[in-house]
This record gives structure tokens, C-alpha cells and sequence, in this order.
């Protein structure tokens, strides 16, 4: 990305580095302690040589499949438990066969898959071309509320078929050129499932089963033996789970756990740790529909105003890069064209005094929300965004809310009567297309969307019908659209994550690792397998 600082020129990680004289005056970026440990995590067990001891953020909300999607589920699941058709390369963002060997496009609105045989599920039960069916109706065409329906599919239900063991049919409602990336995330599970509840304990066909999971404390799993692909190398898996990151990092000092996920970027510079991009990008969403937010200027200032490199340097341990869209590079619509916003307070105070010279409300006070442990540094970041805001003239508080509370402002039916909001928000777009990004967060009516222009939906509408270079071109021209003619958001940075490796594995985190943690790609140091 030519506007982002590259991962060759990005800061060396290490301990952040201080704020600019000018961000820092007036700010209060204060430091958290440490928390006290979460007492509801389980014994993580003794290293045994056999057993890949990973420790979270949080208890999974579900092991259902169909939440695969969701993070806290994803990183368990997808991938070692369950497994799609098709799978998507982070690296190169190709679509690579998995439970399908191959697929085609057969007509206008349908895709035929071949499905793979010798594939046997964790019940003993053999994988064919009806339980892929059995899968995507439960997921996409049920009424279970699957999180992979809305997020992936919309409202749009899909037509499958099973013409024999070995080939699968799939019928869009209108012609979708990226159905098989979209199938890449419904998990693939065996007809006997119940079609009418979420389960507990999933059974897949991939490299690990469930063994146990005790509430609060841990989960268990074990390779599976009739595995159709390579066996793991570690025969045993167990999660458990931590909040605070300090003793998340201290379980992988002292031998207590062989990865942990979502460390401070404090933690960077030791040898103990991984840091990877991980497709989330962290921006403001400025709601539109109240004043002063619902005046161009005022958002195109709120824009000027913030020091993203600042940011980045001192709060996030310069493991990120300045944002000017709401995709990172590697996602088809990313546009290399598109540049982070320069700071400029003259020329962002400028805009609020003509705004405010023309009848509009600048001194109405701004509710910036955020939520709480969304990154490391999250209410350090919202204090500096309140201050550089204020700088140029405009009130603003901070609010630092629960998760259930910030979806309150985040998901549609959206709160009225709150007054002007600016939402801290962080958006990942694991899927590697834009379509995902711009029905949700730019279109007018978008379930993640404050405003828009009927214009801009249009362009999002043609985009998504458009395939290959086409696909690409247009939707990176619509990005740039929206900062120019909507200005919705105030993107700050693409974000990296940052994982805790003990010397005695070997794991190469990617794109992917945040939401799919794959235990297979996990080997032991001197490479030997059990």
C-alpha cells in the first residue's frame, strides 16, 4: 500500500514510543494496571510433549458451526473441528479445494461442486454431496439466526441440490460470481445434525474432535484418528482462557501454555512473540443523521484532525499502519491510490468555523463511543481522538461501554434520541472482498451503516454483480467515493495482531490466525510429530 507505512519500513516493535508535543499537550493517556488473573480459567495441564496448550481472551460464546464466523468460535472451530468446501489462501487470497475438489460455474446463477470422497466424519459416518446440502440449508436457509446467514449472505437464500454422492449444485437468487469464497465459510457438518438447534458439541470432519468442555474452565480436543489429510502433529489440543493480556503473556514465560493470542504490543519486542496483520481496521463512524455529524464539513475535519502515525507510534506499539479505507491491502477492492488523511488542524479548524458561521451546531457535544478491551490501548486511543477533536473546536466525552452496549450503537435498529455519536469501531474483512465491507458498513440502509447516498448504492448494487479485474476497479472507485462525497468514516489504522509463541513450537501466524487458529500448521521445534 504506497499511502500506508510497509511492514519494511514500519517502526521496529517495541516499547510505544511517545506522542508527538502536540498530541500530548492536553491529552490524558493514561495507563491501566494490570487485572487481577481471570480465576475462572482452567488448568491449562503439564507440558507433556503431546498437548498444544493455547489460552484466549475469553470463553467461545458456542462451538455451533454456523457462529464459526464469529471470532471467539472461529479460532476453535473452523478449520480443526469442521471444515467448508472451500478454503481461501490468506497469503494470495486464491480459493483452494478442500471438502470440494473443484467447482465451476454451469449457469447464469448456478455453481456445480465436486465433492471428495474418503472423507469421513468425527461419528464414523461418511462425508457426501447431502450433507454439504444438509449444511448450507441449515445454515443460509434455516431459521437458527446463524450469524454466517447475515454476515455472509444477507437475506438471500440459496437452492441446493445433491445429484449423486459426489456432485453438489448450488442456485443463487441473482448471479453471484463469488459464491464458492462465500461457501468458504459454512462449515461442513454431517445430515444428522439437529436442523432445528444450535449444538454444543460439533462433529466435522476436521483434524481434531471434541473431547470435553467443562464451563469456565477448559476445552478439550483429540486428533482424529481416520482424518482424511495429514495428521496433526500434536495429538492433543486444550484451551483455556484469560482476560487480561499480561498474564496471558506471563503463561507463555513460564511454560504454562504454548500460544496465546491477543498480547499488548508492550510484549513485542521479546522473542516470545509473532506479530501478523490480522484484517481488522480500526476507524470512526460518524453518525450522519444528527448534527453537527450530519454536516460534510464537520466530518471531512474530524478527518484532518487525527494523528494517525501518533497513534500508531505511542498507543499501539507501531504494530499497525495509518488507514484511508476501511479494507487493508490483500482484499480485492483495497485501492493502493487511496492515502491515510494527513493530519491538518489549520485547514480541519477552517472547516468548523464556516460550518459554524453557516448555523451549524459545532458546540453541540459529541459522544465518542468505544468499547471496552476491543485492542490493547482502546481508551488510552479514544482519549487521544477526544483531544485531537477538541483541538479544533468541537465538545466531545468519551463513553467506554460494554460489548453489549456498543452494539447497541453499532448494529441496526440504531438508538435515537442519543444525540451525535462518533463510534470507535474495528472492522475485519477475513473474507478478502469488499462486497462484504460495503454492504454492511457503506450502503444507506447497511445493518452497520448510519447514512448514505442513493448514489453511492448504486455503485455497491453494480459492484457486486462485477467479477475478476472489473470487480476489482470498481469497488476500490467506490472506497474513494465514500471519502470524498460521504465521509462515514474516519479510518485510523490497519491493525496487526500479536500472538505468544513458546520456543518450544513452531507456527507462522497469518492473515487468518486471529479467526481460525490452525492447530495442524503447529509443530513441535525439532519438527518431530507423535
Amino acid at each position: 500500500m504506497k499511502s500506508s507505512v510497509s511492514s519494511t519500513q514500519r517502526a521496529a516493535p517495541g516499547r510505544p514510543r511517545k506522542l508527538t508535543a502536540t498530541l500530548l499537550a492536553g491529552a490524558l493517556l493514561t495507563s491501566s494496571g494490570c487485572a487481577v488473573a481471570n480465576s475462572a480459567g482452567g488448568d491449562t495441564g503439564r507440558a507433556d510433549g503431546r498437548t498444544l496448550r493455547v489460552v484466549l481472551t475469553q470463553e467461545p460464546p458456542t462451538l455451533e458451526p454456523c457462529e464459526a464466523s464469529l471470532t471467539g468460535t472461529g479460532v476453535v472451530v473452523r478449520s480443526n473441528i469442521t471444515e467448508p468446501l472451500v478454503e481461501r489462501d490468506p497469503a494470495s487470497g486464491e480459493l483452494n479445494p478442500l471438502l470440494a475438489t473443484g467447482w465451476e460455474r454451469t449457469g447464469p446463477r448456478t455453481w456445480t461442486f465436486d465433492i471428495r470422497s474418503g472423507v469421513t466424519f468425527q461419528n464414523g459416518a461418511p462425508f457426501t454431496a447431502e450433507d454439504a446440502a444438509f449444511s448450507i440449508e441449515r445454515a443460509v436457509n434455516s431459521d437458527l439466526a446463524c450469524n454466517v446467514e447475515g454476515y455472509v449472505f444477507g437475506d438471500d437464500d440459496l437452492e441446493v441440490e445433491a445429484a449423486d454422492d459426489r456432485t453438489l449444485t448450488v442456485t443463487t437468487e441473482e448471479p453471484d460470481p463469488i459464491l464458492p469464497l462465500r461457501l468458504s465459510f459454512v462449515e461442513i457438518v454431517p445430515r444428522t445434525t439437529d436442523a432445528d438447534a444450535k449444538v454444543r458439541t460439533p462433529i466435522g470432519t476436521g483434524p481434531y474432535a471434541v473431547r470435553s468442555w467443562q464451563p469456565g474452565a477448559a476445552i478439550s480436543l483429540n486428533r482424529f484418528g481416520d482424518y482424511w489429510g495429514e495428521a496433526p502433529p500434536f495429538a492433543r489440543a486444550r484451551y483455556v482462557w484469560r482476560t487480561d493480556a499480561g498474564v496471558r503473556a506471563a503463561m507463555i514465560d513460564k511454560g504454562e501454555a504454548e500460544i496465546a493470542v491477543a498480547l499488548d504490543p508492550m510484549e513485542a519486542e521479546k522473542d516470545t512473540t509473532a506479530a501478523y496483520p490480522n484484517n481488522e481496521t480500526t476507524a470512526l463512524r460518524l453518525d450522519g443523521r444528527e448534527a453537527p455529524l450530519d454536516d460534510l464539513r464537520v466530518r471531512r475535519a474530524i478527518d484532518l484532525a487525527v494523528d494517525r502515525q501518533g497513534i500508531i507510534d505511542a498507543l499501539l506499539g507501531g504494530l499497525a499502519d495509518p488507514a484511508g479505507q476501511l479494507v487493508p491491502p490483500g482484499v480485492v477492492g483495497h485501492s493502493d491510490t487511496i492515502e491515510p488523511t494527513r493530519q491538518d488542524i489549520a485547514e480541519a479548524r477552517a472547516l468548523i468555523e464556516e460550518a459554524s458561521a453557516d448555523g451549524v451546531p459545532t458546540d453541540r457535544r459529541i459522544t465518542l463511543v468505544a468499547r471496552n478491551g476491543m485492542f490493547s490501548g482502546v481508551s488510552e486511543t479514544a482519549e487521544a481522538l477526544q483531544y485531537q477533536m477538541e483541538r479544533i473546536g468541537l465538545r466531545v466525552r468519551v463513553r467506554m461501554a460494554d460489548t453489549a452496549t456498543q452494539l447497541q450503537y453499532q448494529l441496526r435498529p440504531l438508538p435515537e434520541n442519543v444525540g451525535p455519536i462518533a463510534l470507535l469501531i474495528m472492522h475485519g474483512n477475513q473474507a478478502g472482498d469488499a462486497a462484504f465491507t460495503t454492504s454492511q458498513y457503506l450502503l444507506s440502509d447497511g445493518p452497520q451503516s448510519t447514512f448514505g447516498t442513493e448514489a453511492l448504492d448504486r455503485r455497491i448494487a453494480g459492484s457486486a454483480a462485477l467479477s475478476g479485474e472489473e470487480r476489482q476497479k470498481a469497488y476500490a472507485a467506490l472506497l474513494a467515493e465514500q471519502n470524498e462525497s460521504v465521509v462515514q468514516y474516519t479510518h485510523i489504522a490497519h491493525m496487526s495482531g500479536l500472538l505468544g509463541l513458546s520456543s518450544s513450537i513452531r507456527y507462522k501466524p497469518d492473515s487468518a490466525s486471529g479467526d481460525e487458529l490452525r492447530l495442524a500448521e503447529v509443530s513441535p521445534a525439532e519438527g518431530a510429530k507423535d
